[in-house]
């Protein structure tokens, strides 16, 4: 074996008596210097999420530390520690007004972690170091489990861990440091993947806190005024993504109902109190007659019960429901990302029995409100009696002839907001063309309604799902026909057709600025956004969303039984397997000590349990003379051991009884 592996050996894996007299050691500039490296690293992705002043305090708490490294000063006294402990306690106190809960409880612990690395002065406040940076790289996955964090905890994984193994033993390069951690790493990777697969997985988001509750998520309301809907299409965030078990309908048949919205007091339509669902789809023996459209959709988190789906499910996903007026909802708000399976048929009819009170509600309107649209629609109704169809065609005919502009940034309205925007500025997004749509019908005695949702989408071709964003956030307008019950009409389409056919950068005119994502030019880098949107949702799928469904589904596909109890018991053969693996292969690591190197070791040992720790450098001659010299009683016979040791090692005729000599020497000094 080279003696350079040697000696790297011994500096990595020290004997025990080396590394107990290590712990007596104090901390040295470059493990400080380690543990401040570490520290920054757990602190960095928490900073956004701190106020401002604790983010400042903490950046001038290790600036301050990096100082008293590089100059070499003395730490702070414990009195100015604590007292700082006490300020920052309060300061987090007053911030939040608790000093439990997610952020408060990671903001105290980084005030923590930065007057901790004032203190360092035993490997035990290394040690301690080191661990709280544990604790915050694991708190970063209770605001985000993005792939960048999984990717920067890794990082700071293997950071921290190169800080634990320097404040062990601070000699290796940096480069040897890593090497050694990210070996340390990779042997614990067989058991993160067991348990990834194996351990049966809970319900509900693993990170999720009550105090989620109330964060600000972005969607859809549950009321819509004018400009509402226009707001929101300013946002590229994603509300879902949906994977087709056959070829996408046409872009034009993609309307994503969410919810319906009866209610008008003149100028915000809402939805209306939730009356008694339908536990199963009321339509569903017409439905059979139609050719149904499969796909799975994966709902991003928005806090609110309605969920999304095609026109019309014929299933419902577990823990729904389907309301009167065919508005899917969850039992529970959305929180953590949602998927489920859904079977559509666009080519139905439904409400044909809806009650009389139903239709008497899409037609309620306030009173004296919008006098001219009211004319018009009363005079659809003179020309065209009883057929409601020819209202809606005539509604139609008017509104084409109105010449509106379909726009991302309307004009504000009044009071009479539906006759500012059909005689007065004509500039509108999708929320002024139905609810004028609706509010005309409605004055011709058509019942009529406000259905909002997303409509479209984009394939990503890199891995074929649809991608819904906020930008395709849509309102559209449902009317009731005698035997045919409720139709959509989207007025939308009337002024601005590509809207409904292509994507809504090709309907907004050219001079309005769109979302950033929603823009077509640049190919290149829609290329990139792309492949960054496939791996986000790979990761989305496979990793935050391995929920007990897809656990099943993955064990079954490979033949195992899903059964808690059996996942577990083969959880624990495939660990204990592999630990054994391990175990062999650590083994078949260890360094053959030969005969004369052990019986030195032997005697390094009991000079260390006197205090005098062998250092790999130090040649036989000089140590016994450094250990003579603080033993003096015992010098005749340390020189005796180092000289025979030096015959054995190094005389190029090493003499045959040298190793019973040796021994025997070892033997009789007694320390």
């Amino acid at each position: 074996m080279p003696p350079d592996y040697k000696r790297w050996r011994y500096t990595h894996y020290p004997p025990h008596h080396v590394l107990m007299a290590r712990l007596d050691r104090p901390v040295s500039r470059r493990q400080s210097q380690w543990l401040l490296l570490a520290a920054v690293t757990a602190f960095a992705p928490l900073a956004t999420h701190m106020p401002v002043w604790l983010t400042l305090c903490v950046g001038v708490a290790f600036v301050w530390r990096a100082w008293l490294i590089q100059r070499g000063g003395r730490l702070p006294p414990r009195w100015l520690l604590v007292s700082l402990v006490v300020a920052g306690s309060l300061g987090v106190f007053f911030e939040y007004r608790s000093l439990f809960g997610r952020t408060p409880g990671i903001a105290l612990l980084l005030i923590f972690l930065s007057l901790k690395l004032m203190e360092l002065r035993a490997p035990r406040d290394a040690v301690v170091t080191v661990l709280l940076c544990y604790f915050l790289i694991l708190g970063q996955f209770l605001f985000t489990q993005t792939l960048l964090t999984a990717l920067m905890t890794c990082l700071a994984v293997v950071i921290t861990t190169a800080a634990l193994l320097a404040a062990n033993n601070d000699r290796p390069t940096i480069k040897q440091q890593f090497e050694h951690a990210g070996r340390l790493l990779l042997q614990a990777l067989p058991f993160m993947l067991l348990l990834f697969i194996l351990f049966p997985r809970v319900n509900g988001p693993l990170w999720g806190l009550p105090e989620d509750r109330r964060t600000a998520l972005s969607g859809l309301t549950d009321a819509m005024a004018p400009g509402t809907i226009a707001q929101l299409s300013q946002s590229d965030a994603i509300a879902f993504r949906v994977a087709f078990t056959g070829a996408a309908p046409a872009q034009s048949s993609l309307y994503w109902r969410g919810l319906v919205m009866p209610d008008f007091d003149g100028r915000t339509w809402r939805v209306s109190q939730t009356r008694e669902a339908y536990t199963t789809p009321p339509y569903a023996e017409e439905s059979r007659r139609s050719k149904p459209i499969d796909y799975e959709l994966t709902l991003e988190p928005h806090g609110k019960r309605w969920l999304f789906a095609l026109e019309f499910p014929t299933t419902l996903p577990t823990e729904s429901g389907l309301t009167r007026d065919y508005q899917l909802l969850s039992r529970q708000p959305v929180r953590s990302r949602m998927r489920y399976t859904q079977r559509a048929v666009p080519d139905i009819r439904k409400g044909l029995t809806d009650p009389p009170e139903v239709l008497q509600e899409s037609l309620a309107l306030p009173k004296n409100s919008n006098p001219r649209t009211r004319a018009i629609a009363i005079s659809w109704r003179q020309r065209h009696g009883d057929n409601d169809a020819a209202i809606v065609q005539a509604a139609e005919d008017f509104f084409s002839r109105q010449l509106l502009r379909y726009t991302l940034n309307p004009p504000l309205t009044g009071s009479d907001s539906v006759d500012e925007f059909l005689f007065d500025n004509k500039r509108g997004f999708c929320e002024h063309f139905a609810s004028a749509f609706a509010f005309a019908l409605r004055a011709a005695g058509v019942p009529a309604r406000v259905v909002a949702g997303y409509q479209g989408g984009e394939i990503n071709p890199v891995d074929g799902f649809l991608v819904v964003r906020q930008y395709d956030a849509h309102a559209w307008t449902e009317v009731w026909l005698a035997k045919q019950g409720w139709v959509r009409v989207d007025p939308t389409a009337i002024a601005a057709p590509r809207r409904i056919d292509s994507s809504l950068a090709t309907a907004i005119p050219a001079d309005e600025t769109l979302p950033f994502l929603a823009r077509n030019e640049m190919a290149w880098l829609k290329a990139i956004r792309y492949q960054i949107d496939a791996v986000t949702n790979g990761w989305n799928q496979w990793v935050l969303g391995y929920d007990p469904q897809r656990q099943r589904d993955l064990l079954t596909r490979l033949g195992l039984d899903a059964d808690w109890r059996n996942m577990t018991a083969l959880l624990a053969v495939l660990c204990g397997t592999t630990l054994l693996l391990l175990t062999g292969w650590v083994l078949r690591q260890r360094e053959r000590i030969d005969p004369v190197r052990r019986a030195w070791r032997r005697f390094t040992a009991k000079l260390a349990k006197r205090g005098i720790v062998w250092q790999p450098w130090e040649g036989p001659d000089t140590l016994a003379a450094r250990a003579a010299s603080q033993l003096p009683l015992h010098a005749t016979k340390i020189h005796a051991i180092a000289r025979s040791y030096a015959r054995l090692r190094y005389a190029a005729h090493p003499p045959s009884a040298g190793l019973v000599e040796l021994n025997q020497y070892i033997r009789d000094l007694s320390l």
